[in-house]
């Protein structure tokens, strides 16, 4: 099938676009559960690490290696990590040999919400009517896009 060259810069051409309004989509969705837990989606994102790392974590978790692995900046991972710290659910604590380097742990009632996030997320499958197969297929290709993208940067 041919297309006329402005075509290509059409916004339902825009693979970006799609990837924004499904993201912007999905965390519209997980917004109920949220206010549940009384969390932000990024919080909820710093959370999820914090929970990994609870099973395995790095050596010393720590605020560099959380922006590291959310694709953050400090800028935008200290005030929320602020929040959490005020939400009692995460401790921060400076490295005593390196003042720069901030430690991070959940505290008890970070590690108990923990619990209540299997039902919510359950439910938010469950009432998406979305196919758990389709949706495996989909993160895997997004994996192999992010992947490839982050190579060429």
């Amino acid at each position: 099938m041919n297309r006329a060259p402005t075509d290509s810069l059409s916004l339902d051409s825009q693979l970006c676009f799609k990837l924004y309004a499904a993201s912007r989509a999905v965390i519209r969705a997980y917004k109920p559960m949220l206010d549940e837990l009384g969390l932000t989606y990024p919080q909820y994102l710093a959370m999820l690490v914090l929970w990994e790392w609870q099973a395995s974590a790095p050596g010393q978790p720590t605020v560099k290696a959380l922006g590291e692995r959310l694709a953050l900046d400090s800028g935008t991972l200290t005030p929320l990590l602020k929040r959490l710290e005020q939400l009692q659910l995460v401790r921060r604590q400076r490295s005593t040999r390196d003042e720069r380097e901030v430690h991070l742990s959940l505290s008890p009632a970070g590690k108990a919400l923990r619990e209540q996030v299997g039902p919510l997320k359950a439910r938010l499958l469950c009432d998406s009517g979305v196919d758990l197969d389709r949706l495996s297929e989909l993160r895997n290709g997004l994996d192999q896009l992010l992947g490839q993208i982050r190579a060429l940067s």
